[in-house]
Formats: structure tokens, C-alpha cells, sequence
């Protein structure tokens, strides 16, 4: 069974205190969440991060995120963006057509990510080409799985 992820990068806004100086400041984590609409991903994260905050918190934002594919690992500490390049060929025309996508690594280094992203691209049928990797602000992804779906129906009865 082939699943459809659908992306969304949601910011949850909150105060807490700095270790820094002891005062209170305002702080906004960013999460993805794989949900069918905009009201599910609010659901979702909030069922997720409760947990773990202390004190009121806002979902301040929720956007639509196109990730291809996620490379997750049990090794790494952060999520790196990484814009790759299909390249297909136009037999009509005889030219050569780049097709992005966006992959989420997650890797303690940048080199990690590369080296990982290289890898999991490694039964790739078409030819690619990496055109960027940077650092991203998302703390953590909740994926639909198994567990949230059976969550779900028990809910519903």
C-alpha cells in the first residue's frame, strides 16, 4: 500500500523563561504534521505537544509544506531541507527538464545530511542532481500511522 503524505509546518507560539537571564520571552517551536486538512493538523499537534508544555500556548501558524520524502533517523538531532533536482527527459522537444523536490533528512551535521540523502537516493530510477541543503527550524514531524489511524476509529465509537 503506497501512502500520500500530506505536509503541514505548523508554529506553536508559548512563553517561557530563559535560562539566559531568568525572564519570561516569547518562543515559536515549528513541527510538520501529516493530517487531511488544516483543522486536523491543529488537532493533531495539539494531541502531540500538550505533554510536553507547561503553561498556555497558540498554534500560530499552519501552512501547507510539499516534502517528497522524509529520511528520519534515530542518530540525528535536526531536520535539514534538501531542494533536489529529477532530471527528465522531453522527447519531443530533446531537452533536458529539472523537477524539484523537497526532502526532510534528519542528521546531527549538514555532511551527515548529504551523506544520508545520498544513500536514500541510492535506488533511485531517474538521474538527480542536489541543489541545496539548509538547516530548518523543525523541532520534530508527526506522520500518520498506524497507531494514529486506530487512535482515530476508538475515538469514533
Amino acid at each position: 500500500m503506497v501512502t500520500m503524505h500530506n505536509w503541514f509546518e505548523c508554529k506553536i507560539q508559548y512563553e517561557k523563561i530563559s535560562p539566559d537571564d531568568g525572564k519570561q520571552k516569547k518562543t515559536t517551536d515549528t513541527y510538520l504534521v501529516d493530517a487531511l486538512s488544516f483543522t486536523e493538523a491543529e488537532a493533531r499537534l495539539i494531541k502531540e505537544v500538550t505533554p510536553y508544555m507547561t503553561g498556555e500556548f497558540t498554534v500560530s501558524n499552519i501552512k501547507r509544506s510539499k516534502i517528497y520524502e522524509i529520511f528520519d533517523s534515530t542518530e540525528g538531532d535536526r531536520w535539514y531541507r534538501a531542494k533536489v533536482l529529477f532530471i527528465i527527459l522531453d522527447e519531443e522537444k530533446g531537452t533536458e527538464k529539472k523537477i524539484p523536490g523537497n526532502m526532510l533528512i534528519q542528521a546531527s551535521d549538514i555532511q551527515t545530511a548529504l551523506i544520508r540523502l545520498n544513500e536514500g537516493m541510492k535506488g533511485t530510477m531517474s538521474d538527480f542532481e542536489i541543489a541545496s541543503i539548509c538547516d530548518t527550524t523543525i523541532l520534530d514531524i508527526y506522520p500518520y500511522g498506524v497507531d494514529s489511524i486506530n487512535e482515530q476509529k476508538n475515538s469514533e465509537k
